[in-house]
């Protein structure tokens, strides 16, 4: 029987696994049902589809949380 391995250079580094929405709404501070909302409204970080699965990179919430820092109520 042939065993087939994955290449070191496409395995996930740990903490590199795309997050689930549940698991990206955890690190955001909001529901779930918030990011499903914003994906509709072309709002939000960013995010992947993977044939039917919505899934989340970190480097991409963080930016989005980067992004949504303010120092002012009077910034956008």
């Amino acid at each position: 029987m042939e065993q087939h391995t994955v290449p070191n250079h496409t395995r996930s580094q740990p903490g590199t696994r795309p997050l689930t929405t549940t698991e990206a709404a955890e690190h955001l501070g909001v529901k779930p049902g918030t990011l499903e909302v914003w994906r509709v409204q072309g709002k939000g970080p960013t995010y992947l589809k993977l044939g039917r699965s919505v899934r989340y990179r970190m480097a991409d919430l963080d930016a989005y949380m980067a992004d949504a820092a303010r120092v002012s109520t009077s910034q956008g």
